[in-house]
């Protein structure tokens, strides 16, 4: 039967499917810690092209390619907030000169490689080279998790991506202006007028928007829980109208209405910005599956061995030299350059802006045009599955990589902290020490643990704290409202799942929070007064580490009255022991807890006088030696 007369799935069903599948594939992908844009191409492909379950085109219609451009518009959008220039200004020599001289090196290198190796005309190539600049920071970053780099090369390479993800945008939608313009066959006047008129008009009515809602927002014209929907209806009605007024004018304007906001200060900016990374999450996982589906094979096959060879030279020669030539002469360690030489894998992001400047060229007359989806396909997957599995073994070649065990950030310096990261530091358990007064840790700093002093929400940390070394997060401070403050604020970007508290000194059902608000709690009821308390009546934290002869079983046999308060495994990290939980160590964790005051005295009584047995072994043994000679 003709596909055409064919209709499979409703537009409705064709949308619940595809959101369906896209986040699904993203929770599998976290549940089974594997890379989730292998499950959506995988997915995309097999109910697209291979099994005509739905195909976008035919099951969309002619709403297809608008849904993909509002789509992509909130995608460049979300983008352009994440570029606040103090973080450019602030970040580290390597990450400007990565942003600096790498963007636009890795531009003028991919063009000429799609143009000179690909065979694709210029237009093509210089638009798409635009789009190779953006790594991927959804893609970096469990990248990063899981092959335990050096603070160093992973903050560099964490926020490469992050600053570099708007501007390969930026670039990507100038030289579209620029392409579309000169396709025209207008004059060089002309052209040049249509240019500096087209970007200077979405220049302006982004920079206009963007202060219309700063002032909306300061002047507290719209009420709060009204601002998230006002700032989505907007950022697609001045897509819309700039659009209409000047064509492929909409993608720059909301990008740069987006870098407005970012730097604007709002105090609204944290739900903002959170807001947007939800909707951009479910965007690309949609647009994504759907790029997948509408994929033809015909298309495909035109790739023949061009497409390998274009992967090649990305991996082993653009992506090199777009490092290796600006950190020329930076204090980074060759070894550390070379890393992040040999990493670079792309993201969704570059699919779906591929996607739709690819269709965009093709309507203007430059037919491979086309090729873009296909080609962003291929080096979004081979990226990922190279770097995947060469980023841990390479950093392991170079000595790079971290502690195999994951760090700590303690917010609170108090007795119990300090005794918490001496004790963790026998499990190979680095942990810091934050705090906002600087008293609170000297012992801290006596006892050799890294300290941090100032507010770990303040952007001093943001700049100065390696968080990517402490995937857990324990707040035990002296004050319950900043502990449920740094929980709250920490959990959506860490993960809830990795962010602990003590619990409150007044927990009753009056002073209760909602379930939503703070950490996890940690062995039972404890508080910061507790754990302090039972420090200075004699309890002391131990580690153990748990083998096949010496069991958990064994383990509590031989501590009567222990409470276990930590679990450290090389398979599942660092967890606290939570209300009515089960240890569940296995052979090879290592078990934390408190012991009390007469099983603490006679551990110490038994290690004294082994030390003192150990001492008089090699006390007779230099006298053998001595007698000896």
């Amino acid at each position: 039967m003709d596909s055409e007369v064919m209709q499979v799935l409703s537009p409705v069903q064709v949308v619940a499917l595809v959101g369906v599948l896209g986040v699904g594939a993203q929770w599998v992908a976290w549940r089974f810690r594997l890379p989730a844009i292998v499950l959506m191409l995988g997915i995309g492909l097999l109910v697209g092209p291979v099994m005509g379950l739905f195909l976008p085109d035919r099951d969309l219609g002619p709403i297809y390619k608008p849904l993909i451009s509002v789509a992509v518009a909130i995608i460049l959008f979300e983008g352009g907030l994440t570029l606040e220039y103090h973080r450019l200004r602030d970040a580290k020599g390597p990450v400007r000169r990565l942003v600096y001289l790498g963007a636009p090196l890795g531009w003028l290198l991919s063009t000429l490689v799609l143009w000179l190796a690909v065979g694709l005309t210029w237009q093509s190539a210089a638009v798409f080279g635009g789009v190779m600049v953006v790594t991927g920071p959804t893609v970096i970053a469990p990248m990063l998790r899981q092959a335990r780099l050096r603070a160093r090369p992973a903050q560099v390479l964490q926020w490469e991506a992050i600053i570099n993800d708007p501007v390969g945008a930026l670039i990507a939608v100038l030289v579209l202006e620029v392409v579309m313009v000169l396709e025209t066959g207008l004059s060089a006047g002309q052209a040049v007028w249509l240019l500096g008129s087209g970007i200077g008009f979405a220049a302006l009515a982004g920079l206009a928007a963007g202060k219309g809602m700063e002032i909306a927002f300061r002047r507290a014209w719209i009420p709060e829980y009204m601002k998230v929907p006002v700032l989505f209806v907007t950022v697609i009605a001045i897509f819309a109208v700039t659009d209409s007024i000047l064509h492929e004018s909409g993608l720059l304007a909301v990008t740069i209405m987006g870098m407005f906001l970012a730097n604007a200060k709002l105090s609204s900016y944290t739900e903002l910005h959170r807001f947007k990374e939800h909707a951009t999450i479910l965007l690309v996982s949609g647009v994504f599956v759907l790029m997948a589906a509408s994929l033809d094979f015909a298309t495909l096959t035109q790739l023949t061995w061009r497409a390998a060879l274009f992967v090649i030279l990305t991996v082993a020669l653009v992506r090199p030299l777009q490092v290796l030539l600006p950190l020329l002469g930076s204090n980074l360690p060759m070894k550390e350059r070379w890393l992040i030489a040999l990493t670079g894998p792309r993201g969704v992001v570059m699919v779906a802006i591929s996607g739709l400047f690819g269709d965009q060229l093709v309507e203007a007359g430059i037919a491979d045009g086309a090729l873009l989806a296909p080609l962003s396909f291929i080096i979004v997957l081979a990226s990922v599955i190279i770097h995947g599995f060469t980023l841990a073994p390479l950093a392991r070649r170079l000595g790079l990589t971290g502690a195999e065990s994951p760090g700590l950030l303690i917010v609170g310096g108090s007795p119990f902290s300090v005794a918490l990261a001496q004790a963790l530091e026998k499990a190979d358990v680095v942990s810091l020490i934050a705090d906002t007064n600087r008293q609170h840790l000297t012992k801290a700093r006596h006892a050799g643990i890294p300290t941090f002093y100032g507010d770990i929400l303040g952007e001093t940390a943001e700049h100065q704290v390696e968080f990517i070394a402490y995937p857990s997060v324990l707040t035990a401070s002296d004050n319950d409202a900043y502990n449920t403050l740094v929980a709250t604020d920490l959990g959506p970007e860490m993960g809830r799942d990795a962010i602990w508290q003590l619990s409150r000194m007044k927990d009753n059902s009056r002073h209760a929070l909602p379930a939503q608000l703070g950490g996890q709690r940690v062995n039972g009821k404890l508080t910061f007064e507790d754990v302090n308390q039972r420090l200075a009546e004699g309890w002391t934290l131990r580690s153990t580490r748990l083998t096949d002869e010496y069991d958990l079983e064994a383990w509590e046999a031989e501590r009567p009255g222990a409470e276990p308060f930590v679990v450290v495994s090389k398979s599942s990290g660092l967890r606290f022991i939570g209300p009515d939980q089960p240890v569940g160590a296995q052979s090879g964790d290592w078990v934390t807890a408190f012991l009390p005051p007469e099983l603490s005295a006679a551990r110490d009584a038994a290690a004294k006088a082994l030390a003192e047995e150990a001492g008089d072994v090699a006390q007779e043994q230099r006298e053998k030696k001595e007698k000896g000679t």
